[in-house]
């Protein structure tokens, strides 16, 4: 039995942003593999799951815009947070006081086709059964009835996405005319690649504490008439 999806995703903005950019928000032409999996874990992500994305289709022509936003230069710490929940101390922040200005070169209109399955990691789970059937079909259940437990993202949280659909097949003569063709989409960013592999450090699923330490991965894939064969160049990551 094939525990894999195809899901359709639709939205009025993307950012998926470059990292050799520094401050200002540049987006890359197409999404990051990172940014998909992200976005199909906010509909289901267990720990003893991992999504693995195989292909991402682009339907829509490329077109950028370009924007200004307000973005807060500071965010709250944890340990704020939790003193507050316990009746002590205050985790505001007022944002007249922190915000800044960013330039941001967004993608317009985005329309993707996501090909995606995941792996058991043998991690731990509220559940003793961890079965792939088990979460094939709580993903499954979950894409068609259009359940999330976070509002899906393109690449940032603000803009979101405003359709999923889960689908049998893609729908390839849907590709703009102008994605046809062998284009070489350069260094990507594929992912972070982060020490402690998932599990906490001090291995105490009830309290853990994960490291924040990480390496970027990177791969080189082609878009072919407007597809990206992801399984076909993970082979290429470096790190």
């Amino acid at each position: 039995m094939s525990y894999g999806f195809k899901i359709i995703v639709e939205g009025e903005y993307a950012l998926y942003t470059r990292p050799e950019m520094k401050v200002e928000r540049v987006s890359y032409d197409v999404p990051t593999v990172s940014a998909m999996e992200g976005l199909v874990k906010s509909v289901y992500w267990k720990p003893a799951i991992r999504i693995v994305i195989d292909k991402i289709v682009v339907f829509n022509p490329i077109r950028f815009i370009n924007i200004r936003r307000n973005e807060i230069k500071t965010k709250i710490p944890q340990r704020n947070v939790s003193s507050q929940m316990n009746g002590k101390g205050c985790s505001d922040i007022y944002a007249s006081e922190v915000r800044s200005q960013r330039a941001g070169m967004l993608l317009k209109d985005v329309k993707y086709g996501v090909e995606f399955h995941f792996e058991l990691t043998g991690n731990k789970s509220e559940h003793a059964d961890e079965s792939e059937e088990k979460h094939y079909n709580i993903m499954l259940r979950r894409l068609r009835n259009g359940q999330c437990f976070r509002q899906p993202c393109l690449g940032c949280r603000e803009f979101s996405v405003s359709r999923i659909e889960l689908v049998d097949e893609f729908d390839l003569t849907q590709v703009d005319s102008s994605l046809e063709g062998d284009t070489d989409l350069g260094y990507m960013l594929y992912g972070m690649k982060f020490v402690d592999g998932g599990k906490p450090v001090n291995d105490n699923w009830d309290e853990p504490k994960f490291s924040d330490k990480a390496d970027p991965m990177y791969y080189r894939p082609h878009m072919i008439d407007g597809v990206i064969d992801v399984a076909k160049y993970r082979e290429g990551i470096i790190c």
